[in-house]
């Protein structure tokens, strides 16, 4: 690290030295209600899906396009607003992105046909979308090494368990068989509170996610790695790096360095900023990740969108479909991360074993074989486990390849190519998988071969990304064997 009076000061090696710190546990907290809130409301939709079919008389086609509507709008809003938060910052784009999620989910309670429910689900996708890659970017850039992608992981067990509890909050304001039915007809609540009905469920979580934004204003931080790649002034740069060490002697210095990331292009403009996710070894990354990814959005979204109808059509009630769905839901976010935790500092092959155990489970539960059996509930959790836990850490390495001043963009890029997995996904799901017992069975056999996909991408993945980290701390070594200007 460069001295006070050298006028430089290496926040990479300030921030590698530091370890994990209260502040960074705080960051953590921070984005995983944001992305808990997050996943909440976008959600909502797989859950209240069998009431909209309903009521709403929805054909498999409108169904489709229901469910879709959502990623579709996730996949504008990856690009949009991973590219303002490269050229504005995370802070503002975190925050905003919320606050246009919770109105739109509010609204949606209002929607009085399908149509309508497309276009309000679209557009708040675009929020939605718009918001993931700006916390990835917060978080990857504020921790030490081995804990990067971890980290990351932890943040979308936030939008495991958001999207989780969606599953609950339905069943308890729409359901005639959970305590809000029985307290609304027994008079127990205010006059003003809506029947039970799919629409309390959007104006709940539309308020709470609005309350959040209020409190963002007040508790988001900016990233100090983003300031420092972008030539920020040093004033706003020092009070960062004091959140992480208190005692830090940084207030005196005039200027700041990454000496583990090259200097990206100074031109800001979408092509410009795509093109830096193509330098060196990141072009062979950067189109594995967006396989890998590709694949692995596929699988989870079928299991988002259809996991509740697919039970139901295989003889589940509604409930119980959604408590498995749920279940499934939470426990593969949890094992992302204990995945994360013993294959961070191996590379992504070992990300692969998740995958890779779920491709014969997928293979089992379609065959029919165990359908009347004790065992196809277990299989059928272990097999969302498998998928859950895959996905959480494939999203956990979709970012940490690229520089601070074009990160937003390399996830929001790779999410929008997910994306396309995701708009896909209901649309074949419903006009393939939906309608019979067999036609629930070939879904669950598509997503094995889904799953083999993720394999393979995340072993051509693993040999790049070693020969990048050595070009890497190869540009570090020699960096710091410069005199001090």
């Amino acid at each position: 690290m460069a001295s006070a009076s050298s006028g430089s000061f290496d926040v990479s090696r300030f921030l590698e030295q530091r370890g994990m710190t209260r502040f960074h546990y705080y960051l953590l907290f921070i984005s995983s209600l944001v992305t808990f809130f997050d996943g909440l409301d976008f959600s909502l939709i797989t859950f209240t899906l069998p009431y909209l079919e309903e009521e709403m008389a929805l054909n498999s086609t409108m169904i489709g396009l229901v469910s879709s509507a959502a990623f579709a709008g996730q996949m504008v809003g990856s690009l949009v607003g991973s590219y303002i938060a490269d050229i504005v910052g995370r802070r503002p784009v975190i925050i905003w992105c919320t606050l246009i999620s919770a109105v739109l989910t509010f609204v949606t309670g209002f929607a009085d046909g399908p149509w309508m429910l497309i276009i309000l689900r679209f557009v708040g996708g675009l929020a939605i979308g718009g918001l993931l890659a700006p916390v990835w970017s917060i978080n990857i850039e504020s921790m030490p090494s081995g804990y990067k992608a971890r980290a990351v992981t932890i943040i979308m067990l936030g939008f495991s368990f958001g999207a989780a509890a969606a599953g609950q909050v339905t069943n308890f304001f729409a359901s005639p068989d959970y305590p809000y039915a029985a307290m609304h007809a027994a008079g127990a609540l205010p006059a003003f509170l809506p029947d039970p009905s799919w629409h309390m469920v959007f104006f709940v979580c539309g308020a709470a996610t609005g309350l959040l934004s209020l409190v963002l204003v007040f508790t988001m931080p900016e990233s100090a790695r983003w300031l420092v790649a972008k030539g920020k002034p040093a004033k706003r740069i020092a009070p960062l790096l004091k959140r992480f060490d208190a005692e830090a002697q940084v207030d005196a210095q005039t200027s700041f360095t990454l000496s583990d990331e090259k200097k990206a292009n100074d031109k800001q403009n979408p092509w410009a900023n795509l093109q830096e996710l193509f330098r060196g070894w990141l072009v062979w990354i950067t189109p594995l990740i967006w396989f890998t990814y590709f694949f692995s959005s596929f699988a989870i979204y079928l299991k988002s969108a259809f996991g509740v109808l697919f039970l139901v059509e295989l003889g589940f009630a509604r409930e119980m479909a959604t408590d498995i769905s749920s279940i499934g839901g939470i426990a593969g976010a949890v094992f992302g991360v204990l995945l994360l935790v013993v294959t961070e500092k191996r590379g992504p092959a070992w990300i692969a074993a998740a995958p890779a155990a779920g491709i014969p489970l997928a293979i089992l539960i379609g065959s029919g074989i165990l359908l009347t059996g004790p065992l196809f509930i277990p299989v059928i959790l272990i097999g969302a486990i498998t998928i859950g836990a895959g996905h959480a850490a494939v999203i956990s390495i979709t970012s940490i390849y690229y520089p601070s001043a074009v990160r937003a963009t390399g996830g929001g890029w790779a999410s929008f190519m997910a994306k396309f997995a995701a708009v896909a996904a209901p649309n074949i799901g419903a006009a393939w998988f939906l309608g019979s017992r067999d036609a629930v069975l070939n879904g669950y056999l598509f997503s094995g071969l889904c799953l083999a996909g993720v394999v393979i991408g995340l072993m051509g993945l693993a040999v790049f990304a070693r020969r990048l980290e050595a070009d890497q701390k190869a540009a570090a070594a020699a960096l710091q064997l410069q005199p001090a200007e």
